[in-house]
């Protein structure tokens, strides 16, 4: 068994909600990568990237993943911990580079307020604003035990809402345009797009 499949089982017994979250945001970011027009090798290590985001919490109590009220400070603390216990997962696997970044940082936030490093602006790896963008959307657009799903219409207004403080512009957009053309949520895991479509390297 690979360390990734490992992972996603673990994933899977301690919180479904996570997996399939996880799942769905390794789908819209492999939707971004290629409507930037990435290479197919990086499109692919997004959408793994999406999947791997959140399994830092494996490190995190299911009690408080699956809280369905507001966290106290010393709670939040903790869940915030949780991309650096993902890092160290994937630290030195066959995970690539791509996704390793994007597990340690896509929780910062493009004006620098995010954790776990208070990152800003370019010096947030360009895989974790993706998936931070990716992350977002289904967030929003996920129904909790605590609060309803929001349309897709209204999540991408706050994504755009938030462009330039949280996310990065670009990004954005670029989801903006793919999901003109794709359903969200996905109702089965989507294909990729046809190799003309890609080759290029990420420039963000």
């Amino acid at each position: 068994m690979s360390l990734v499949t490992a992972l996603v089982a673990a994933m899977q017994l301690k919180d479904p909600y996570t997996r399939g979250h996880g799942d769905r945001v390794g789908q819209a970011s492999a939707l971004i990568g290629a409507e930037l027009r990435l290479a197919d090798d990086l499109v692919a290590a997004l959408r793994l990237a999406g999947t791997l985001h959140d399994i830092g919490k494996l490190g995190v109590p299911g009690g408080l993943l699956r809280k369905p009220g507001p966290l106290t400070a010393a709670e939040r603390e903790t869940v915030q911990r949780h991309p650096g216990h993902g890092y160290a997962l994937v630290r030195g696997s066959e995970v690539p580079a791509v996704a390793r970044v994007a597990v340690l940082h896509h929780h910062e936030r493009l004006d620098g307020g995010g954790y776990p490093h208070g990152l800003a602006g370019r010096r947030i790896p360009w895989p974790a604003r993706i998936v931070a963008v990716a992350d977002a959307l289904d967030a929003m657009t996920s129904t909790r035990s605590y609060r309803q799903a929001r349309p897709v219409p209204a999540a991408l207004a706050e994504l755009r809402r938030c462009a330039g403080s949280q996310f990065d512009p670009s990004v954005v957009a670029a989801l903006t345009r793919a999901l003109a053309r794709h359903p969200w949520p996905p109702p089965v895991p989507l294909p990729g797009l046809p190799a003309a479509h890609r080759g290029r390297s990420a420039r963000l």
